[in-house]
């Protein structure tokens, strides 16, 4: 089955990659695009300032920018895809919830939010049912599903498949690229030759992102895992692809060999975007893998990849790495929204 698709806040970085990979989607047809008031009106191929690889799918170009509202939306749209800046997203997602759509958001905005799902589907799944606790207390025919921080999808699916030797603390420190912070988010004057050892709000991301993520849905609520999660997050001067270095505490006291093999063993999800395998790992003989340059497009930019795997007095030592506006953001989405679909919220 098609489902009629839309993407809110199309023009931007990630926006243009939401248009990219829902080129020849074998379940999603895009009809329509939304935008600034400044845009609203125009032909997508002039609001948008291409930024993206690939060139602007044709029938998305002569595509008509609409306003970013319920007003402006068919009726007939089964599913919005949200690349707004949180302010923006805050202020319309629960409009268009309200309006009976469902919205699959990359937006900041009530990540944290008790009654919405924060979801990578291969991790969590079971936690769209948090829908329907959203709909009873907020009272809309709507829902709201949200996919987390670029720099928290990186690190979490490696932590779900080393959860089984007892999870108990986290420190990770990341080395980020420059297009997570948008287009114009970082000067050529600040990063080049340079980096910058801290990321508005990132470490708080993922501090509490990564225990939502990996925490326990008992069908009225969740509750957070009881890992404890410290973060420090630095830009540096890459264009894609988030570089991480993960230090867990563990209960139990696996052998790298061991934690390669949770890693590498741990299952996608039968969704057209999920790579197979999800993770990929690195072995001891390539000591200097991932690199965000020959790693970042892994599984087509939507696979984790690790290496570097050590044992450490607590636990175990690693490096982990993702495409961030990929598998980080839009990709995220667009894999949520095929959740949806597979699990008959559509």
């Amino acid at each position: 089955m098609t489902h009629r698709v839309g993407i809110l806040g199309a023009t931007g970085a990630v926006g243009q990659r939401f248009v990219q990979l829902l080129e020849d989607h074998p379940q999603f047809e895009l009809v329509c695009v939304t935008a600034s008031d400044a845009s609203a009106g125009k032909p997508y191929r002039e609001a948008a300032k291409w930024r993206v690889d690939t060139p602007i799918p044709d029938d998305v170009a002569d595509l008509t920018v609409r306003e970013t509202s319920p007003e402006a939306i068919p009726d007939d749209v089964d599913l919005l895809f949200s690349s707004l800046p949180s302010g923006a997203a805050a202020a319309v997602e629960p409009e268009l919830c309200e309006a009976g759509y469902v919205v699959s958001s990359n937006s900041s905005n009530d990540r944290m939010a008790p009654d919405v799902p924060l979801t990578i589907p291969e991790i969590n799944p079971d936690h769209l049912g948090l829908i329907e606790v959203q709909r009873d207390e907020r009272g809309w025919d709507g829902a709201l599903l949200k996919n987390p921080n670029c720099s928290t999808i990186t690190m979490v699916p490696t932590l779900a498949a080393i959860d089984e030797f007892g999870l108990e603390r986290v420190h990770v420190s990341t080395l980020q690229a420059v297009s997570g912070a948008g287009y114009s988010g970082v000067t050529s004057m600040e990063i080049l030759d340079n980096a910058i050892p801290h990321i508005g709000g990132e470490e708080e991301k993922m501090e509490s992102e990564s225990r939502k993520l990996l925490g326990s849905f008992d069908g009225t609520e969740l509750s957070l895992h009881d890992a404890e999660v410290a973060a420090s997050c630095n830009r540096i001067p890459t264009l894609d692809g988030h570089l991480e270095n993960v230090f867990a505490e563990l209960a139990a006291d696996p052998d790298p060999d061991e934690v390669r093999e949770a890693m590498a063993s741990f299952p996608g999800a039968d969704l057209p975007s999920s790579p197979d395998p999800l993770v990929h790992v690195f072995g001891p003989e390539d000591p200097d893998r991932p690199q965000p340059r020959m790693d970042r497009m892994k599984g087509d930019g939507m696979q984790v990849v690790a290496g570097g795997v050590e044992s450490t007095p607590e636990g175990v030592k690693y490096n982990c790495l993702a495409h961030n506006t990929i598998r980080g953001a839009a990709g995220a989405s667009v894999l949520n929204g095929e959740l949806l679909a597979a699990e008959g919220w559509l």
